[in-house]
């Protein structure tokens, strides 16, 4: 059994009873969190034509087939689960609309999961402060576009463990499990992107 996830022995009493209705409260549980993530992680060029609640009732469903195998293979706690397979239907999506219709050469490079323009706001909203008065909203667009800047230089494993924390709202536990990393880890990136952040916005510090 994953250890520490109370989910796990659920999901074994629901698929062994055939218990249907459990199955829907437990993944009903999980939508909120879920349509959280896909929001976040919607490829702006996709946010016209994809509805994030359409791609978390599709990750549901295919969870709710697969809970079978999540008992057999028993790969992550339940919900960086759920997580990874919403990530693998955003990728699918990415690659259809958008990846199709170029080059090759776009598709040979490794696709990650990427930020949404709310996203970049929120986590810009979480890292500095920022007042509402006009010229305080036109300083707060400005620090956004810092933000997204400087998020991307970052290393990946440091901006994700910023996202996951801030933005997705993981615990320490469950962002260690989504990116293959130990809580420890998770809190020394944490503290190595904050600081390089304070020094690339300077007097807007993090």
């Amino acid at each position: 059994m994953v250890e520490g996830d109370s989910d796990w022995d659920l999901v074994s009493k629901l698929v062994t009873s055939q218990d249907e209705r459990g199955v829907e409260e437990l993944m009903a549980k999980h939508r909120a969190r879920l349509r959280r993530m896909v929001s976040a992680r919607l490829d702006p060029r996709l946010a016209a034509r994809i509805d994030p609640s359409d791609v978390v009732q599709e990750t549901l469903m295919e969870a709710a087939r697969r809970l079978p195998d999540y008992l057999r293979e028993q790969p992550l706690p339940f919900y960086p689960w759920l997580r990874k397979l919403a990530a693998h239907r955003l990728a699918n999506l990415v690659e259809r609309h958008i990846h199709a219709q170029r080059r090759s050469v776009t598709r040979e490079k490794p696709w990650q999961l990427g930020l949404s323009d709310a996203s970049i706001a929120q986590l810009a909203d979480h890292l500095v402060a920022t007042g509402s008065s006009p010229s305080r909203q036109l300083i707060r667009q400005e620090l956004q576009d810092q933000v997204r800047a400087a998020l991307g230089r970052l290393p990946y494993l440091d901006r994700e463990v910023l996202v996951l924390q801030f933005v997705e709202q993981l615990s320490p536990k469950e962002t260690a499990a989504a990116i293959g990393i130990s809580p420890e880890a998770v809190g020394m990136r944490r503290l190595r992107a904050l600081r390089r952040l304070s020094a690339e916005l300077g007097e807007h510090d993090p």
